[in-house]
């Protein structure tokens, strides 16, 4: 996912999108576990994109936060 799709969101969309992240990433790391995994690449994306929503996440947060 991309930075401009995450900054056109709101927070509450971004949290479920962290979440649904999250869910995928940790079947990836079952299927890896269970030797099902063909792209292993996949974790990296998955693990980066979880990255770049907590960190628009904050800067959102800390936006808000400072406009009250």
């Amino acid at each position: 996912m991309k930075t401009t799709e995450l900054r056109q969101k709101d927070a509450a969309a971004i949290e479920t999108e962290i979440k649904a992240l999250q869910k995928a990433h940790f079947g990836l790391r079952m299927q890896k576990a269970l030797q099902q995994l063909s792209n292993t690449s996949t974790l990296r994306t998955t693990r980066r994109d979880i990255a770049r929503a907590k960190t628009i996440l904050a800067q959102k947060q800390k936006q808000a936060a400072t406009a009250k």
